[in-house]
């Protein structure tokens, strides 16, 4: 009888097997590694701030000269770009500029995720902070108002002329020369009849005459009193001279300043001076609230362009805006006829925007920091607003 053998009980074989099951169990084991490593690595990545997951930033911008100007090959230039150009390559970081125009709507996109970040000179208030984040201030500005500088026409310079004060001054005046001339016309006119006449008119002027000469202290000597109750009312009438001379130099004084003067009565020289008047200001900045605060009547308008036009065609007396891009405007328009206020409506800090709880603001502020204390930002500022950049 012949025993067979089976191949399975072969020791050789079940080495094999055994061998094999083995690296079927090492390659499975390697395969599971593999994967847990991949899940780990999405983990971490997600766990990474936007700035190092993301290989773009939407970066909005926005501004007005100088803080943002378009060159004639279409890039951006001025302040915030040269800031923000170097802010983004310190911290390695790619993005994509997306031109804002409207800052009301700017400002609802940083607030709904839509852009990462906003880079102009946005102005720091309550209100948008209930909305938005804003990174350390890397300008302080200003509002100022922008105003026509035309000569004033003719009526302008002769109208002090015709004030109450001027016109009642020189209304009194003419009453005490007439009430001075009766006066010594009645008690000198007997004794003194060759100075003072009996006719009424003659004597009269003569008397209206010597409290003239006797009011400008001149003093011709033509005209003297004679009687006791005479030498009286002229006594009188000298000091009331010296009270009168003061008042009425005042009041013809400032009259001449005005008419002499390059602005008119009514020229605006401080902020008090806006009560009543239409100030024209650009939609969504902060110039509309403080045209209201000091009484203004504001005229909105989607741009400063189109603001400043409005006064140009005397529709309003004033355009309420940024102080250094009013200047900026006068220096590359020499030549208009206009001129920023000698006065400031207030004083706002300027930074970018970003969404509540970003992982940008912490090395966006550190950045604008370092800038300013080694003198960057001031250096930027400078060259701009001096003018000193070629935008071609």
């Amino acid at each position: 009888m012949v025993n067979v053998k089976k191949v399975s009980d072969c020791p050789s074989i079940k080495k094999l097997r055994q061998k094999g099951l083995q690296i079927l169990g090492l390659i499975g084991l390697s395969i599971l590694a593999e994967a847990q490593i991949q899940v780990g690595l999405a983990q971490s990545l997600n766990n990474l701030p936007d700035d190092e997951a993301a290989e773009v930033l939407q970066v909005g911008i926005g501004g007005t000269p100088p803080f943002l100007v378009e060159s004639v090959n279409g890039d951006f230039q001025g302040i915030v770009p040269d800031i923000w150009e170097t802010i983004a390559f310190v911290n390695g970081w790619e993005y994509e500029l997306i031109l804002q125009t409207e800052t009301q709507a700017a400002l609802d996109a940083v607030a709904t995720g839509e852009l990462d970040l906003l880079v102009g000179p946005f102005s720091i208030t309550a209100e948008r902070l209930e909305t938005v984040d804003f990174t350390q201030p890397f300008f302080v500005s200003g509002l100022g108002v922008l105003l026509p500088e035309e000569s004033p026409p003719i009526w302008e310079r002769v109208r002090p002329f015709f004030t109450r004060t001027a016109l009642s001054s020189v209304g009194v005046l003419l009453v005490c020369l007439f009430l001075v001339g009766n006066g010594m016309w009645l008690v000198e006119r007997r004794h003194n009849p060759e100075e003072f006449p009996n006719h009424y008119l003659h004597g009269v002027g003569n008397g209206m005459w010597f409290a003239l000469v006797t009011l400008t202290t001149v003093g011709y000597g033509d005209r003297s009193p004679k009687t006791p109750w005479g030498r009286f009312i002229a006594g009188v009438w000298m000091l009331i001279s010296l009270v009168a001379v003061s008042s009425l130099i005042g009041g013809l004084a400032s009259a001449f300043t005005l008419a002499l003067a390059k602005l008119p009565e009514d020229a605006i020289r401080d902020p008090g001076d806006l009560r009543g008047t239409r100030m024209a200001v650009v939609q969504g900045t902060t110039g509309e609230a403080w045209a209201a605060e000091y009484r203004a009547k504001v005229v909105q308008r989607p741009s400063l362009e189109e603001a400043i036009a409005l006064m140009e065609a005397n529709k309003v007396d004033g355009v309420i805006f940024d102080r250094p891009t009013l200047e900026y405007y006068l220096s590359q328009n020499p030549d208009l006829p206009l001129r920023v206020a000698d006065f400031n409506l207030n004083t706002e800090n300027l930074g970018f925007v970003l969404p509540y709880d970003s992982p940008l603001a912490v090395p966006l502020d550190v950045s604008i920091v370092a800038l300013e204390e080694d003198g960057t930002l001031v250096r930027t500022a400078q060259d701009w607003l001096q003018g000193e950049l070629n935008l071609e």
